[in-house]
């Protein structure tokens, strides 16, 4: 079990529970990138915008399935992605577990997982995060402040990450086909200065904005630079009009 740091006893405390597992990431990270970029063709572009050492937050659109595991596994230092609770059941459940993601219930206020997450942070690890909070159109249309809110308790620098690719345009699979072209792009950090307890809500939704900006700025900006363009909202299903 990591030290307890003076960072864990402030409000929220998170000195007791343990820092999720770390090395089974760090041992499947290059066997992982090979494999991924064997069935697609993938890029990653602004790496050098993830700080090498202290806590930081990676946040990022969302589409596809392949989101998480590239933020958490591929990136330039692994991540704890915070996941819906749902996936932590079966084989896969098990490897989610293994690999240190953290499991979030969606819609609901979730104590357990932000603290989780605080723990990472005042470890000076990163935490992963999709403030979209579901796969949709990437266009960060509909945001939450969790991303926001970690980076005002802790002082984490938000860096606003994007991906292309991991669905197709006027596709409703989450899951891309062999050869797609897959790109993820990481933008300038946002510096967060660290807020004292307690994090006003005002400030939380001016972070949020100005996170979800910088996103957008980030998708942009990949978008000129591959040609590459967002899949557009998921179709409908017969079964979403009943």
């Amino acid at each position: 079990m990591t030290a307890v740091a003076s960072g864990d006893l402030v409000l929220p405390r998170s000195d007791d529970l343990r820092h999720p597992l770390t090395w089974p990431i760090e041992h499947l990270r290059g066997a992982f990138a090979i494999y991924a970029r064997r069935r697609w063709t993938l890029e990653v572009r602004g790496a050098e915008h993830v700080p090498a050492r202290g806590p930081v937050v990676l946040a990022a659109n969302h589409m596809g399935f392949l989101d998480g595991p590239l933020l958490a596994i591929v990136g330039p230092r692994p991540a704890h992605a915070l996941t819906k609770r749902e996936l932590f059941s079966g084989p896969l459940g098990a490897f989610l577990w293994f690999s240190g993601q953290i499991p979030v219930e969606r819609g609901a206020q979730d104590p357990r997982a932000v603290r989780t997450a605080l723990r990472v942070l005042r470890d000076d690890g990163v935490v992963g995060m999709f403030p979209e909070t579901t796969r949709g159109g990437g266009d960060m249309a509909r945001v939450t402040g969790g991303a926001a809110y970690l980076a005002l308790v802790t002082g984490a620098p938000l860096v606003p990450t994007a991906f292309l690719g991991t669905r197709l345009p006027g596709s409703r699979s989450t899951f891309p086909p062999a050869g797609s072209r897959l790109v993820m792009s990481y933008g300038a950090p946002l510096e967060v200065a660290q807020q004292p307890w307690p994090r006003r809500p005002e400030d939380v939704r001016a972070l949020t904005e100005r996170l979800r900006q910088a996103i957008l700025d980030v998708v942009a900006d990949a978008e000129r630079a591959t040609g590459m363009s967002l899949p557009g909202p998921l179709p409908e299903t017969n079964e979403d009009k009943t």
